[in-house]
């Protein structure tokens, strides 16, 4: 393992943060369901690489707040599985609003999302000693010294060409 790595991120990062809150422990039968079908849904996409989830971390924000950050290959491929038919996330999101519409939700558990694309020069990463991990894991890891020592070289790093890379800054300027 090298010292000090960074992501081999090119281009745009989609990042989808998605999780739960227990409001009420005693909820037990509510709020489990909720765990289990994010658990469902992320060895479904584990099963299907192509449906665009690159790596995820599951996390503990609280002894309430469980959430995962996902890293994805795309918008596109996010708001595909996000709304494909064929997807446990399509039953899940009728059962839940289904039960919204009948009055049924009572606040036992609170589920959120926030989703990021995050352009190329607004991201970097470092990791000391680490396996790959988060972005390094959705991305590969290098050397950090293929992208600089420093944070302010990474984040001016450009995937592609000259060419490519000329064409992006004159979309951007």
């Amino acid at each position: 393992m090298v010292s000090r790595t960074t992501a081999d991120a090119k281009g745009d990062v989609v990042v989808l943060l998605i999780g739960m809150r227990i409001n009420r422990f005693w909820a037990v039968h509510l709020w489990v369901p909720v765990m289990l079908a994010m658990l469902r849904m992320l060895r479904e996409l584990a099963k299907d690489p192509e449906r665009g989830l690159r790596e995820k971390v599951l996390l503990t924000a609280s002894p309430r707040t469980y959430y995962v950050v996902q890293y994805w290959e795309s918008k596109e491929k996010l708001y595909a599985y996000a709304t494909a038919p064929d997807a446990f996330h399509h039953e899940v999101w009728a059962r839940l609003n289904r039960k919204e519409r009948a009055g049924r939700l009572r606040g036992e558990v609170g589920i959120w999302h926030e989703a990021y694309v995050v352009p190329e020069g607004s991201y970097e990463a470092i990791y000391a000693d680490m396996p790959a991990f988060g972005l390094a894991g959705a991305h590969g890891q290098i050397p950090l010294a293929e992208r600089g020592r420093y944070a302010k070289d990474r984040f001016a790093y450009r995937s592609g060409g000259p060419a490519e890379r000329d064409a992006k800054d004159a979309q951007a300027g």
